[in-house]
């Protein structure tokens, strides 16, 4: 038997995962993902480390389903795998959690107190953590979250303008996609890029989407902020939204909790467009209204990355990556006409980078070194 580790990447629309050696987890033998889930649309693709690759339909189109699809084809195609760790992505960790962290039932219990402001991600992510801890007792669960990358931000970018005490009581930005941008940084740094003299900008563009500023390898600014409901316009999420707005829905007989669905699973390019929430579907549509939701999310991804360069006083790179940024090109090309006025190291043009989020290699990694602690 090989002892192995696992990742778990369990996001609003996806399960991820890979496993790989305790002693290489750089290096990971098998990897898969199911996408599109909660549609009629969703996928399970397997990828091999000898280049084998399958994908089949999903039927299990939720969440469980599908982790369990995914655990059960791992236990098929390693059978000579011994899980001794488990990482899992946890998206929202509170001002509690800015390390990674042993699962222990209390932590659980924290995690799950921590709900209400990640409805759409932390109850798969806890969802994911049970199976997980079901197939694998013996091994050692770890829980890396979203928002720790960011804890190094300066209180100008951190705070709200409310009285202080919200403040202490944890009503902060946190930021999300924290683990992508570490991903993106590492691997930039692997290649010899310079990090540590670039003011670089990631605009991670999924079904969920922000735009970090990242100095000297660190996020000191991001669109993202208390919750993921804010900044950049999502897959069904609004982003930015005038706080008036919430508080006339309320006057006028809406719920707190319809309110709350509205926002999260109504709006973004769903609700813009009326057609759907994915940009594939947008982009080869010849609808109006699918078009000017394209137009208003590329405005928004303009504005955020033109705020991101204000908070580092100016912009060298900007790193694409998420489903959207990696694959539409169109929307990378007119984002960067967007953004042509600015003037990166020189004076030269802003230089624009196309990364792939690994989220999956810090999760390997967090879980290899708590699998090896005494």
């Amino acid at each position: 038997m090989t002892d192995a580790v696992l990742a778990l990447n369990t996001g609003s629309s996806s399960v991820k995962f890979a496993v790989a050696p305790v002693a290489a987890p750089e290096e990971p033998l098998l990897w898969g993902a199911a996408e599109r889930l909660g549609s009629d649309k969703a996928t399970l693709s397997l990828c091999r480390q000898d280049g084998g690759k399958q994908a089949q339909a999903c039927p299990e189109a939720e969440h469980a389903g599908a982790l369990h699809r995914l655990l059960s084809i791992l236990q098929t195609e390693r059978p000579d795998f011994r899980i001794t760790g488990v990482g899992h992505r946890i998206v929202h960790g509170g001002p509690r959690f800015t390390e990674p962290e042993r699962i222990t039932p209390e932590v659980l219990s924290a995690l799950e107190d921590i709900v209400p402001l990640a409805p759409l991600h932390q109850p798969h992510g806890i969802g994911a953590i049970r199976a997980a801890q079901d197939l694998f007792p013996g091994a050692r669960h770890v829980a890396c979250f979203d928002t720790a990358f960011h804890a190094t931000k300066p209180f100008e970018h951190d705070a709200y303008a409310l009285p202080r005490r919200f403040y202490d009581e944890g009503i902060r930005r946190y930021g999300f996609h924290g683990l992508a941008c570490q991903s993106i940084c590492s691997a930039l740094l692997s290649e010899g890029f310079p990090v540590a003299t670039t003011r670089l900008a990631i605009a991670h563009l999924g079904n969920g989407c922000s735009v970090t500023a990242v100095v000297n390898g660190r996020s000191v600014a991001t669109s993202m902020g208390f919750s993921v409901l804010d900044g950049l316009t999502m897959g069904t999420r609004c982003g930015a939204l005038d706080p008036g707005v919430i508080l006339h829905l309320l006057r006028n007989g809406h719920s707190a909790e319809e309110v709350e669905i509205l926002l999260y699973y109504r709006s973004g390019l769903l609700g813009l467009s009326g057609v759907s929430s994915d940009m594939r579907d947008l982009t080869a549509s010849d609808l109006p209204a699918a078009q000017e939701a394209v137009s208003y999310f590329v405005a928004r991804v303009v504005g955020e990355v033109c705020r991101a360069a204000g908070a580092m006083g100016g912009l060298d790179a900007l790193v694409f990556s998420g489903g959207i940024g990696e694959n539409a090109a169109s929307i990378r090309e007119t984002v960067m006409q967007g953004i042509s006025f600015l003037r990166g190291r020189d004076g030269g043009a802003v230089e624009a980078l196309v990364r792939g989020a690994r989220e999956e290699d810090v999760l390997l990694s967090a879980a290899a070194r708590f699998s090896t602690q005494p």
